[in-house]
């Protein structure tokens, strides 16, 4: 079954073979849209023999209040400490909430930084991107910067065409 966007946000979780480039690449997986109870997440996981569960699936992380982040911290963490390698799709500007969260001590914790950068073919040649701190010399060293088509002629590139195979679980059949 191919999910497309619309698809992907009707439904709760799928398993599918992690696609993009990151030290999760090929393993079976778990994909969790919004915070769901521990329990289930575990029992579903254990049934389909995922060892990695992605949180922040069809970019459900949009915590707003502190309540809302404790509420993620909380169910991640949980599941770390079972022993599952746990992804979160985070959008970059979340990036102060996800490093105070004390989910970076974990070794099997993977944060996926979304920078949503649309249209991007229609950027000229000169355009540079800058990783950059929140005011100068607050909390890094410096700044990074690189030619935007540098840096996407040497990455990963992963084809919308590639996001096929999932499995829509049924909650209620699977737990």
């Amino acid at each position: 079954m191919v999910l497309d966007t619309q698809k992907r946000k009707q439904v709760t979780y799928f398993t599918g073979i992690e696609i993009e480039n990151t030290c999760m690449k090929g393993q079976l997986t778990l994909f969790v849209v919004g915070v769901r109870p521990v329990e289930e997440i575990e029992l579903l996981a254990n049934n389909n023999k995922a060892k990695h569960i992605y949180f922040g699936t069809s970019q459900s992380f949009t915590p707003e209040t502190d309540e809302e982040m404790s509420q993620w911290t909380v169910m991640m963490r949980d599941l770390l400490d079972r022993d599952f390698a746990v992804t979160l799709d985070f959008g970059i500007e979340y990036m102060e909430k996800v490093n105070s969260s004390g989910l970076m001590k974990y070794d099997k914790f993977v944060p996926m930084i979304s920078a949503k950068i649309p249209n991007i073919y229609k950027l000229n040649k000169n355009t540079t991107l800058k990783i950059d701190d929140i005011t100068w010399g607050l909390t890094n060293s410096g700044v990074w910067s690189k030619n935007l088509k540098e840096i996407t002629d040497n990455m990963h590139y992963t084809d919308w065409e590639e996001y096929v195979g999932d499995t829509v679980i049924d909650v209620d059949n699977n737990v």
